[in-house]
């Protein structure tokens, strides 16, 4: 994104102030300085400065507002950001770091262009610590791209849709810090997903650290209409192999597709990498409710089984409903529902013991009987341990 770029010296001098995925070797980029109706760029650092009610026209001509290389506590409260040509509130550098956004309208000049023709971004932060609370955003690409750690998203409504059939979406929010430790929570994310990413990583690929963790997703309204069946509500795109999940928690969402229903809420960009499902580790995925979605996904799964005939051996499936696709790691219970019965119609007394992981996707478990038997189970399974 050129938004993370600043000038440094002349302007065909430019450094980029974070790092990119993918940038070993000789490769051409290209670089553009943007023009904004407020640009603090002059300033080597800039503080404690708020603006309030103010109606930024920038009528498809120029950007917002661009802040200062450096600082703490940036805001903007009640204004309108109208129609920016590229970005909404820019930060080059550090000048973001604990940025208030509150109650503010992010209006898109491009609001008659097809979602994959959209370039406009409503703003990007690059420190910690920013809060966007009560905004309404308006068809941008993207509503918001956060590299630092610690962000609250509260009580936005963003929506990004097309009149496209079956069209494709943007990601509304994307979070570039495996270790993001952020809230989202209580917002309306309409015709577009939260991207869950490490493209900032110059080393992309897991040597150390937490991996992609500390994230919650709580008590936001997520709707479509009219997108690809394999469109996704949460979308984790590892950068480098040897990732994994290890704190999510996404509870009290509710999930609806309109006019076609898609294939499940969440998923694995896998266009550079998946994740490590060995390494799964404190998800909790539950209370959320499901309109339109094929796979109602569930951490702990509970899956009721019935074994018609006699078997020792009985496995069971959890039809695609552990988070993103993962492995069964772990069972928390097994709890017989009636009697369980031997050949010759007796009822059994004995339980089975587990075994985890089986299947060619690993997401199947097995109960191992003492002998062929019958019956009905309530098994509790998890993707982590």
């Amino acid at each position: 994104n050129a938004m993370i770029c600043r000038p440094s010296g002349a302007i065909t001098n430019f450094q980029l102030y974070l790092a990119l995925y993918d940038a070993a070797g000789t490769q051409n980029y290209t670089f553009r300085k943007f023009k904004y109706i407020l640009d603090f760029s002059g300033f080597s650092q800039l503080s404690k400065f708020g603006l309030a009610d103010i109606e930024f026209q920038c009528n498809g001509n120029c950007s917002g507002i661009n802040l200062s290389p450096s600082g703490v506590g940036f805001s903007l409260s009640t204004c309108f950001i109208s129609r920016p040509k590229d970005r909404g509130v820019t930060s080059i550098g550090g000048g973001c770091q604990g940025m208030l956004i509150d109650q503010c309208q992010f209006l898109s000049s491009e609001d008659n262009i097809d979602v994959p023709d959209r370039v406009s971004i409503a703003v990007n932060a690059n420190a910690n610590d920013v809060k966007l609370r009560d905004n309404r955003v308006t068809r941008f690409r993207h509503f918001a791209v956060l590299a630092g750690a610690n962000s609250m998203v509260i009580g936005n409504h963003f929506f990004q849709g097309d009149g496209v059939p079956n069209g494709v979406r943007s990601a509304g929010l994307v979070l570039c810090n495996t270790h993001t430790s952020a809230a989202v929570s209580s917002n309306y994310i309409d015709n577009c997903f939260i991207e869950w990413t490490n493209e900032q990583d110059a080393s992309p690929g897991f040597s150390s650290g937490y991996s992609f963790s500390a994230l919650s997703i709580s008590d936001n309204i997520f709707l479509s209409g009219d997108v690809a069946s394999w469109f996704s509500y949460i979308v984790v795109k590892p950068h480098g192999a040897g990732h994994f999940l290890n704190g999510l928690s996404v509870t009290g969402n509710k999930f609806r597709s309109l006019n076609g229903s898609v294939d499940r809420a969440e998923r694995v960009d896998t266009s550079f990498a998946d994740l490590d499902f060995s390494r799964s580790k404190h998800i909790k995925f539950d209370g959320n409710s499901f309109h339109g979605i094929t796979a109602q996904v569930f951490n702990p799964l509970r899956v009721v089984h019935d074994e018609g005939s006699n078997a020792q051996t009985w496995t069971i499936n959890t039809n695609n409903e552990l988070p993103f696709g993962g492995w069964a790691r772990g069972v928390d219970a097994v709890v017989t529902l009636g009697r369980i019965r031997d050949g010759s119609n007796n009822t059994k007394h004995t339980m089975p013991y587990v075994e985890t992981q089986q299947g060619g996707n690993n997401d199947k478990i097995n109960l191992v009987w003492d002998e062929p038997v019958r019956g009905t189970v309530s098994v509790v399974v998890r993707v982590d341990v």
